[in-house]
């Protein structure tokens, strides 16, 4: 387990993995013997997330807790690997490939033409990302929601892409063949290959076990501090325009069963006077049933429960 207190270099000393880490955040190199801590304060990056990040993929820790999670940083993490996946490692295999095949042949053709699908797969998946999902978290971060979509529905369509990656490493393997000129250049191919399999299954994890986690505990948040927007609002209106004298002994006279006559009677008013009054009342409370002003005059104590007849 990495910690704020350790020396970056050190880190990448034990696990030089964690160098592709360093781009995604932003990190530039340089940084002497500084802790991790002061590497990522000095290049504004949120140290928590970091060691996050990096010990999840590096270690398998899932010991983080994700209230403490900057959610602009991991989407900093996000974007930028997907920048450095679709502009630079794509294209970097896919020439390795050409330069490793005999392009003439038919079989090297196809093989290219595997590859392309396999990219282009990625390119939609990750457009998605970028055109759905992340605009929806920075709507989000900026207290907007939107009501038809939420990370849940990316979680459900998370699908996994790497079905052809691994279908083309399986066919280099058991059906290509080549000579000792291009072995050399198809092997290292192949090692890239690998390493880009396991790069894109720690991307997928990241996603999946610290990103979604995250926006979703800020859709409940988000949520709970709507709705108690909500209440406050109601308990504003409500005591804006509280009942008067006259008005509570009106719903004390209805929660004890009384028709408007009877009440105008209890009350020496005019049955039209009882009827201003219960329709001031409705809309002040938003209560029209006898019903609801019984739990509204028991809650607020203008009744004794024991003294109603329910």
């Amino acid at each position: 387990m990495y910690e704020a207190d350790d020396k970056m270099i050190s880190i990448i000393a034990d696990n030089y993995d964690t160098l592709q880490s360093l781009g995604r955040f932003g990190i530039n190199l340089g940084f002497g013997d500084k802790t991790v801590r002061e590497v990522c304060e000095h290049q504004q990056v949120d140290t928590y997330t970091f060691l996050a990040v990096v010990n999840f993929t590096i270690n398998g820790s899932r010991e983080f807790d994700q209230e403490l999670l900057s959610i602009p940083t991991l989407l900093h993490y996000l974007k930028a690997s997907h920048d450095y996946y679709l502009n630079f490692q794509l294209p970097f295999i896919r020439k390795q490939l050409v330069d490793a095949l005999d392009v003439n042949d038919s079989l090297a053709k196809l093989i290219i033409k595997l590859y392309d699908e396999y990219a282009q797969e990625i390119h939609l998946h990750m457009e998605y990302e970028e055109q759905t999902v992340f605009p929806y978290v920075d709507h989000l971060l900026n207290n907007q929601v939107d009501e038809n979509y939420d990370i849940g529905t990316f979680s459900k369509n998370h699908s996994k892409i790497d079905v052809k990656l691994r279908e083309l490493k399986n066919i280099i393997l058991k059906y290509l063949p080549s000579d000792m000129r291009h072995n050399n250049q198809l092997t290292a191919t192949l090692y890239n290959l690998y390493i880009n399999e396991e790069w894109l299954l720690n991307h997928a994890m990241v996603e999946d076990f610290l990103f979604i986690p995250a926006i979703s505990y800020l859709e409940r948040k988000f949520k709970q501090n709507d709705v108690s927007v909500k209440i406050s609002k109601m308990i504003s209106q409500e005591n804006s325009e509280q009942l008067s004298k006259r008005e509570k002994d009106v719903v004390i006279c209805i929660v004890q069963g009384m028709s408007n006559k009877e009440v105008a009677d209890h009350l020496f008013i005019s049955v039209n006077t009882v009827i201003t009054h219960r329709r001031n009342i409705a809309r002040k409370l938003q209560i029209h049933s006898p019903a609801g002003l019984t739990i509204y005059a028991i809650v607020n104590n203008l009744v004794d429960i024991s003294l109603v007849k329910l």
